[in-house]
């Protein structure tokens, strides 16, 4: 099959699996797994913070954040479209009981856009207490090292903290070509995905203060997140970080590849401005076509996609799928639509 629903369907690189078969293991609980040790540092240092915590996923990443950087009854600002208000089933509301005051924007929120949604001082009002970010957006386009720095510059103006979504951190630096410290600098955590572009079979990194990464560890075992002998899947971390996260722009040059493909089609319109990393969304208009149908007809044919996402396709590009395999898909796509 020749799946494009998403990058967190990658598989462990051999490099990885043979990590896991040799590395040395301890019990994380009690902080002596080697291995996650040696994977908190290295995420520590490659994000530029003092200490890096490892999580189960993204969602936990993110929902630790929000749990170690605001109280019950407070709130966050976020944007309407972003993963931690669209695709966290209510978490922020549910675990750590913040509301969400959310910023109606598909672009990177802004330095104004932070000053208009923060509350101001009022006993009707909940506190706003966090600044929550995201890099790469969920369209696939990119924050620049400026917009986020002026956005985090406001927050922290107005005594907010911020975290900043980094699931794809990693994407987005090598789209703008730039360090990812100088995207997650500005910002007071971050969280990055193993398990997307970067191959990893589970986890992600959540990095901080040690201060801050000392209240989000003893919230992870709150969670039921305190792991064990982890170094199994801490070792494959460090293979994404140092070998896997250097051929992310492979990725991206395939998806741009992949739209002009596609754009081939008189049924298909994709803003090419906007395949920035390895994601391409794509509106798809014929009479009559039939998103379940299609989609259908695609597994078949040996293709998984997703169906109909906030009324557009996304085709997402990673490490196993070839240009090969993406001029077949492509084939696939325009001959049932023609």
């Amino acid at each position: 099959m020749i799946d494009l629903r998403s990058d967190t369907v990658t598989r462990p690189t051999r490099a990885m699996m043979a990590a896991m078969m040799e590395a040395p293991l301890g019990d994380d609980v009690y902080g002596d797994d080697p291995t996650v040790n040696e994977l908190e540092a290295l995420a520590a240092q490659v994000t530029g913070k003092e200490a890096a915590l490892f999580v189960c996923s993204g969602t936990m990443g993110n929902q630790l954040a929000i749990m170690s950087h605001t109280q019950v009854g407070q709130e966050i600002i976020a944007g309407l479209h972003s993963h931690v208000i669209q695709h966290e089933a209510g978490a922020h509301a549910r675990l750590s009981g913040v509301s969400a005051m959310t910023v109606d924007t598909h672009d990177p929120i802004t330095a104004d856009q932070v000053r208009a949604h923060t509350r101001e001082a009022d006993i009707h009002h909940p506190l706003t207490s966090l600044l929550c970010l995201e890099n790469a957006l969920g369209d696939g386009r990119v924050a620049t090292v400026d917009q986020t720095a002026q956005a985090a510059e406001a927050a922290h103006q107005l005594g907010l903290m911020v975290h900043l979504d980094g699931a794809r951190l990693f994407n987005a630096a090598a789209a703008l070509g730039v360090d990812a410290r100088e995207l997650a600098r500005p910002v007071d955590s971050v969280m990055f995905c193993l398990s997307k572009g970067l191959c990893a079979p589970v986890g992600s990194m959540l990095c901080g203060s040690k201060g801050f990464i000392a209240r989000a560890r003893r919230n992870r075992k709150v969670l039921g997140g305190g792991l064990r002998q982890a170094g199994v899947l801490a070792a494959c971390g460090l293979v994404a970080i140092r070998e896997v996260r250097g051929r992310l722009a492979e990725d991206h040059s395939k998806a741009q590849a992949f739209a002009r493909l596609l754009m081939k089609s008189p049924h298909v319109h994709i803003d090419l401005d906007s395949v920035r990393i390895n994601m391409v969304w794509a509106d798809i208009h014929k009479p009559g076509l039939d998103a379940a149908a299609f989609v259908a007809a695609m597994k078949a044919q040996g293709l998984l996609i997703n169906g109909l996402l906030a009324g557009r396709y996304r085709f997402v590009t990673h490490q196993d799928v070839s240009l090969e395999q993406l001029e077949q898909a492509a084939g696939l796509i325009t001959a049932y639509l023609a």
